[in-house]
């Protein structure tokens, strides 16, 4: 376990940096920045720090017409170029590591920070509060898609990236993010239970509210997204406990079940027992069906979203069993 923190006194400075990690999304970044530029917050009291991860002349470009804007308002917009890419974690250790402030605020490039984001962020932080976690919310349409309707799980996630603020001097002793979650997967889950186990204490502010649309995502994105699940692995080795608790009480016992059962009809058929190949593949199809139906409850029922979750719910218990093995060969954990 990790050595306590100490309390913090309580500060009587407002200064706040805002780091923001982006890569190749000049156009969402774009519309991020305008929202930070429109804070309520005096200008003079905070700064922009926006951290390229594969740096590229458009999105410099972005930051630059908005730093050249807010100079006269005496608004300090930074870019930091990261080559790479190194992922959001590195990007967010550059920026904090960048900043002046004594606290850091996080957000994505693809968010909509409410006008009173940071004045409500820096109102929770009383004394000996270490970390702040800030409201997300995602709209949604009426009759989401499958990816949209898992993508808005971040809204009730404890602890996001998207939304949180944290004691510079507190991101200095945990050694902020771990670098070796180089997706956008875990890396704040990781950085969550880091600060929980030092004894930090986190406030909640529900009025410091950031706004995440949903993005478009292209058919069967379901299926590249699996490769994610190798880096529950690291996260269960390094916070075995809380990731019980507070990520995944049990296995998929169903992804594992429908891949047995798969992988246990040409066997039978090779040893020529015939209806025991028969029963396998009727219990694959019963968990495949009833993974698709799950995914279809309350879900949109057009015919492409359809089709698209009867080829995804048979590809996804493979693919993603076959990344947490992955995970656990490469950081030698075991999860079931």
């Amino acid at each position: 376990m990790e050595t306590p923190l100490a309390p913090i006194d309580a500060t009587q400075s407002t200064h706040v940096s805002v780091v923001v990690p982006t890569r190749g999304r000049p156009a969402l970044l774009a519309r991020c920045l305008d929202a930070l530029c429109r804070q309520t917050l005096a200008r003079q009291r905070y700064e922009i720090i926006t951290v390229d991860d594969g740096p590229d002349d458009r999105t410099r470009s972005v930051v630059e017409l908005c730093a050249a804007r807010m100079a006269a308002h005496d608004l300090a917009v930074t870019y930091v170029p990261s080559s790479g890419p190194h992922g959001p974690a590195a990007a967010r250790n550059r920026g904090w590591r960048h900043a002046k402030s004594e606290i850091i605020a996080f957000t994505d490039d693809d968010t909509e920070p409410d006008p009173n984001w940071l004045a409500a962020g820096l109102r929770a932080f009383h004394a000996g509060i270490d970390a702040v976690c800030g409201l997300v919310v995602m709209p949604l349409p009426d009759a989401p898609c499958d990816y949209e309707r898992d993508a808005s799980g971040l809204a009730q996630a404890e602890f996001v990236t998207a939304n949180c603020f944290c004691r510079k001097a507190v991101l200095a002793r945990l050694g902020g993010f771990d670098e070796r979650f180089p997706l956008a997967w875990r890396e704040d889950s990781d950085l969550h239970f880091r600060l929980l186990r030092a004894g930090a204490h986190i406030a909640s502010a529900r009025d410091a509210v950031v706004v995440h649309p949903v993005r478009a995502a292209r058919w069967g994105i379901s299926l590249t997204q699996q490769r994610k699940i190798m880096f529950d692995a690291l996260l269960y080795r390094k916070h075995p406990q809380l990731y019980r608790a507070r990520i995944r009480k049990s296995p998929r016992w169903d992804y594992y079940a429908a891949v047995a059962a798969l992988a246990l009809v040409p066997l039978a058929l090779a040893l020529g027992a015939a209806h025991l190949a028969l029963a396998a593949a009727a219990v694959w199809a019963g968990i495949t069906g009833w993974f698709c139906i799950a995914r279809l409850r309350h879900t949109s029922k057009e015919a492409v979203h359809v089709a698209e979750m009867l080829l995804t719910s048979a590809l996804i218990p493979p693919l993603a069993v076959f990344w947490r093995i992955v995970g656990c060969i490469r950081y030698r954990a075991w999860l079931a």
